[in-house]
């Protein structure tokens, strides 16, 4: 009998194999004695340091019974193991545990499927036991590839399959449990460990994916959590990921893209953002941007992949960047949006590519590149546009500007993205979707001044002149000083152009302009008029361009508008009316009947802004005169899509238009300073019209400086400067000029800089003393007899009077 011994030697054996041998029944059906072990249990307990004797002895039974297939004395010294790991708790039980880690590995070697799950459980029930002083010897290698391996069966039966994966999976989380915590023993969060948890766990997530995509399972139950490898996979890894700290989280991340590369899972991608979506929510918040960098990093080394996979991964990014925005995401976030831009560029310069590559001979093929490439593409953009409108507003500018820094403007020297090598087309597609980008982080963001959302280092290129070079891109300049300027959120109301009866109705809401607005508008009023200006000029503009510019006009009005900024607007809308009656652009018959309904739109809308009796009249008058002889001025006709259009508007009456004269005539009589109303507007010429590939305005119009009219009202002032082959010589020399006082003040820091502090000091001394002796020189002026009364003046110099000395024998030496 395998389970006992002869009388003769049972005398000689020692006490503890005695204790041992009688646990074990004759027959392995009837299980384990519980009577002998009591006493083996009693024997242990007051005599530790006999465990690991103990141990040795059960192993060694154990490991002959797993021979000899007697599986029946298996399970009964496996459940005696387990009795006695949770009855001692000793400094002798190392010895003993050492013993039973030797015990679970045979079983888990061992071919057969229930010793395998047997040595998992027993496995299992001792990580669950605190131990009281740490074992830093003990390694779980072999555990972990085990359990790692068990994880990844394909037994034939799919009973047995399940059985076993469930097996490897909680042994994994045993194994995780008993090391995670303590850093002083040999950690589990060395890459060769985490390449094999990992994806242990991802390949039986993976495969409840595979049934989602069939149909949806219903919601499990308790016990169903607990046969479903998937679910009990994923409750492992998340209890993973939350053990995680600052300096293995990367560890725990990188094999997740290695096994979303070798299984093809970003295209489609629904399992590698469920994937990120559990990483994010199980990690510590402040662990957030160690992700996003990682994602960053994998987008890059995969940035020749195929564009699906690439906005595969930027899709991740997005889910990830969503949940991180919520909390901290630390120093990434220019990273994020320099590492988009980045593979932006990259996008447009394979799109450009291949339909370089294909020109002459388009092909199927390679129009799906370029809408996989678009697919990117939008990608990008929308995790920028998500990403900027989740931070707050201080980070929020500060995104803005970077965005509109690498925006290519031009004639600026910023750090733009590089288009050099992509034509104009490329950098069209570029700007369009910069500009898409710089839309939706700007969207619903609120500046408590104007000042701190448009600041000159953002509005000077956003309102450049290489940006009005399309359609598109006006639209989109447009639409984002709307997201900046509406701080009411008025813009909704707005939409449309149309003649609009009661502007009550809207219910707009505004504030009194405050001190730093007003201070806005003086120095950068001027910009935002001659932006709309230019963009009224423009042949290629569709209906939604009218529209956005009367939106435009309308929103400065209840932001930005105080009696000043009315009358340089009603300025312009005289000038854009004018452009379209003089013509010298040769503008279609429908931009010009556009720009008269834009006018007459955002006149009668500025009428009842203002609330100025006359004015109103003025406005409805000529609003209705237009009804009944020209409705092709007014936005409601002219936009339709059937819209008959005069062969000229030269023959038109003046009661069709609005008059100077009568605007200023109605708004002086309610304390308006009008003066200003009878000098037409000119936009300003900047630099920059000269660097841009457009028409210049130079071209077309004449500098013109606004002088307002003197007391005598009959004096006619000509105020305008003929643009000849002199001035433009001078306006060239005087670039020169400045060139060359750039270089004397350079000069003038360095010797300051470098010359010796005493040769400095001399030199200003003898200045100072230069100075004082042309002073002098002044107040004891000669005082000659004047030749006639006229042409004197008196020089007063302290308390002494000086008698009358002619002007002209005045001398004044230059001090300099």
């Amino acid at each position: 009998m395998p389970g006992r011994v002869c009388c003769c030697c049972a005398a000689l054996r020692p006490r503890y194999k005695r204790l041992v041998d009688n646990i074990f029944p004759e027959d392995p059906k009837d299980g384990l004695v519980k009577a002998d072990m009591e006493k083996l249990t009693f024997y242990a307990v007051s005599a530790p340091e006999k465990l690991d004797r103990i141990g040795a002895y059960l192993a060694e039974r154990l490991s002959r019974d797993v021979v000899r297939h007697r599986y029946g004395y298996v399970l009964i010294a496996m459940e005696a193991l387990d009795q006695l790991l949770m009855a001692c708790h000793s400094q002798s039980i190392k010895p003993f545990v050492e013993s039973f880690l030797h015990m679970v590995a045979k079983l888990l070697e061992s071919g057969e499927p229930k010793l395998q799950v047997l040595g998992t459980n027993s496995f299992v029930k001792f990580a669950n036991i605190e131990e009281d002083t740490p074992s830093y010897h003990r390694r779980y290698d072999f555990f972990v590839s085990r359990f790692s391996a068990m994880c990844h069966s394909c037994d034939h039966d799919p009973e047995t399959q399940t059985e076993i994966r469930i097996a490897g999976i909680r042994g994994i989380q045993g194994v995780v449990r008993k090391t995670v915590n303590d850093e002083l023993r040999a950690t589990i969060w060395e890459p060769q460990h985490m390449d094999k948890i990992v994806p242990s766990l991802l390949f039986n997530m993976q495969k409840i994916e595979d049934i989602d995509r069939i149909g949806p399972p219903s919601s499990p139950t308790g016990g169903e959590k607990e046969e479903n490898p998937a679910l009990l996979a994923e409750n492992c890894f998340r209890e993973l990921l939350g053990r995680a700290t600052y300096g293995n989280m990367n560890n725990a991340v990188r094999p997740v893209f290695a096994h979303l590369d070798h299984h093809r899972l970003w295209d489609p991608n629904e399992f590698a953002v469920s994937c990120f979506k559990i990483i994010m929510y199980s990690i510590q918040a402040q662990y957030s941007h160690h992700v996003i960098q990682e994602i960053l990093g994998h987008l890059d080394v995969r940035k020749r992949d195929s564009p699906r996979v690439r906005a595969g991964i930027i899709q991740v990014l997005l889910e990830a960047v969503a949940i991180a925005a919520k909390g901290s995401i630390g120093p990434t976030v220019l990273e994020v949006f320099n590492t988009l831009l980045k593979h932006l560029r990259i996008s447009v310069d394979f799109e450009l590519g291949d339909r370089r590559s294909s020109s002459g001979s388009a092909t199927f093929s390679t129009n799906s590149k370029e809408s996989d490439e678009r697919i990117v593409q939008n990608a990008i953009i929308q995790t920028i546009g998500f990403f900027g409108s989740n931070l707050p507003d201080y980070q929020r500018s500060e995104i803005m500007m970077f965005i509109m820094g690498k925006v290519p403007v031009l004639g600026t020297t910023s750090q733009s993205l590089d288009t050099s090598h992509l034509g104009d087309l490329g950098t069209r597609r570029i700007q369009i979707m910069l500009l898409r980008s710089l839309l939706m982080v700007t969207s619903g963001y609120k500046a408590t001044t104007i000042t701190n959302a448009l600041p000159p280092p953002f509005l000077d290129p956003l309102l450049s002149p290489s940006l009005m070079e399309d359609s598109e891109l006006r639209q989109l300049v447009l639409e984002i000083l709307h997201n900046l300027i509406d701080r009411h959120d008025n813009r909704a109301k707005l939409r449309g152009i149309r003649i609009i009866p009661d502007v009550s109705d809207l219910k707009i809401k505004r504030d009194k302009i405050s001190r730093q607005d007003v201070s806005f508008m003086k120095k950068h009023g001027q910009q935002l008029y001659r932006h709309i200006y230019l963009g009224c000029k423009e042949e290629d503009n569709v209906q939604k361009n009218f529209e956005l510019l009367f939106t435009s006009l309308a929103l400065t009005t209840i932001e930005l508008a105080n009696e000043e900024v009315v009358i340089d607007l009603i300025r312009l809308a005289i000038a854009l009316q004018d452009i379209a009656i003089i013509n010298e652009d040769n503008l279609p018959m429908f931009n010009r009947c556009g720009v008269m309904a834009l006018v007459a739109a955002y006149l009668n809308f500025l009428s009842q802004m203002i609330a100025v009796p006359a004015f109103c009249q003025h406005v409805s008058k000529v609003i209705e005169t237009r009804s009944l002889e020209a409705s092709y001025f007014l936005p409601e006709t002219i936009f339709k899509d059937k819209c008959n259009l005069p062969k000229s508007l030269e023959k038109h009456e003046k009661n069709l238009f609005f008059l100077t004269n009568k605007i200023a005539e109605s708004l002086g009589g309610s304390g308006y300073s009008v003066e200003r109303l009878s000098v037409p507007y000119v936009p300003q010429v900047t630099d920059e019209d000269r660097l841009s590939r457009r028409k210049s305005i130079v071209d077309t119009v004449s500098i013109q400086v606004d002088i307002l009219p003197g007391n005598n009202t009959d004096d006619k002032v000509d105020n305008t400067e003929e643009i000849t082959f002199e001035a433009l010589k001078k306006a060239i020399d005087n670039n020169g000029l400045e060139e060359q006082e750039k270089e004397k003040r350079r000069l003038v820091i360095e010797k300051f800089q470098k010359a010796p502090f005493e040769e400095i000091a001399a030199q200003c001394e003898t200045k100072a003393n230069l100075l004082h002796d042309r002073l002098a020189q002044i107040l004891e002026l000669t005082i000659r007899p004047p030749p006639s009364p006229s042409g004197t003046m008196t020089i007063t110099a302290g308390h002494a009077h000086y008698q009358s000395v002619p002007v002209y024998e005045m001398k004044f030496p230059d001090l300099f």
